[in-house]
């Protein structure tokens, strides 16, 4: 039973990873994870989670830049494509680390004679999950409100204008995850991953400060931060409605099909102009980041200290082989 609630908190963290993890090699970033942080420097990464018991479990690996690989994947657009792929099957392993964390402790605490017993999130478990997480995708935010649009166009022929039917496709897109991401916080376990998401951008914050990073000057920060990957998904459903009604499709599957065929240029814009507005926030396009940090209300929450404590050691353990493998990233 325990096995089975630890999976099913991982599938429920994994339709939040795109807002969850911020994608960007060149500077520090993070995750929340299940009861602990995962942060990244450009080449490494450490993660931290709190056991039931209250100990902390950290582990850190370190992490090779796509870009250093292959010159291409640093072209504009295409490294958006790239940087967040890379970041969010990080990510995916992040939140697999700290499922497996709390499925040892279990064991641990279960039986006296298989302590050594290791119970983990097999791999065919994980396929598995990203599977779902996919089509949960797909489903929710590309086939039902083009199906539900489709289906209002017939009562409202207005909705035959290409723009306008694109608006109301875009506005139901984001209502559901609206719904979605209010909703699944009213479980306690989502709850509090949504305040370990608030402590890694405190933390994030207190680094970018370049004083000493601790937890009370952690805390001192507010929650929401401008690359967070909840602005870049929002930033992603407003440009999907100008780019689609560029197109002129009529049919139903046509429209699906371009959902689909158009989401890397999309995603590697959205990626261009957060990273933009990341670094000039008294732009215009930081505008565009504005309903992101609104959203960011509910995907990230006041942390407790030992939760800021968690993403400073992750941080730590980030920086210290980031350092080992040649980095400059310190904190002042």
């Amino acid at each position: 039973m325990a096995y089975w609630k630890q999976y099913l908190k991982l599938i429920a963290a994994t339709q939040l990873l795109p807002a969850l993890e911020s994608g960007e090699e060149t500077l520090v970033g993070g995750q929340a994870v299940l009861e602990g942080v995962m942060m990244r420097t450009p080449h490494a990464w450490g993660i931290t989670v709190r056991k039931p018991s209250g100990e902390m479990v950290s582990h850190s690996e370190p992490l090779t830049r796509p870009s250093e690989k292959h010159k291409w994947m640093a072209w504009p657009v295409v490294r958006g494509v790239v940087t967040l792929s890379h970041a969010m099957m990080l990510g995916f392993r992040a939140l697999k680390f700290s499922a497996n964390v709390a499925m040892a402790e279990i064991t641990g605490t279960q039986s006296s004679t298989n302590v050594s017993q290791k119970i983990e999130i097999s791999g065919w478990m994980a396929t598995l999950n990203i599977i779902f997480s996919l089509s949960f995708f797909i489903l929710i935010y590309k086939f039902l409100p083009l199906l539900a649009a489709t289906g209002l166009k017939h009562s409202f022929p207005s909705l035959n204008n290409r723009v306008l039917f694109n608006l109301v496709d875009g506005a139901i897109r984001i209502g559901l995850f609206l719904l979605f991401v209010w909703g699944i916080a009213l479980a306690r376990d989502i709850h509090r991953v949504y305040e370990y998401h608030g402590a890694e951008h405190k933390t994030v914050f207190a680094f970018e400060s370049g004083e000493a990073v601790d937890v009370p000057r952690a805390q001192s920060f507010v929650t929401w931060h401008p690359r967070c990957g909840t602005s870049f998904l929002m930033t992603v459903m407003l440009i999907c409605i100008v780019v689609y009604s560029i197109f002129p499709v009529q049919t139903f599957w046509g429209k699906f099909a371009l959902r689909l065929a158009a989401l890397p240029f999309i995603a590697g814009i959205s990626y261009e102009l957060i990273r933009y507005a990341a670094r000039k926030r008294n732009s215009l396009f930081a505008l565009l980041t504005l309903p992101g940090l609104w959203l960011q209300r509910i995907t990230t929450q006041p942390p407790a200290d030992e939760q800021v404590e968690c993403a400073i050691r992750a941080l730590d353990c980030a920086l210290e082989l980031e350092k080992q493998n040649g980095g400059d990233l310190v904190i002042a």
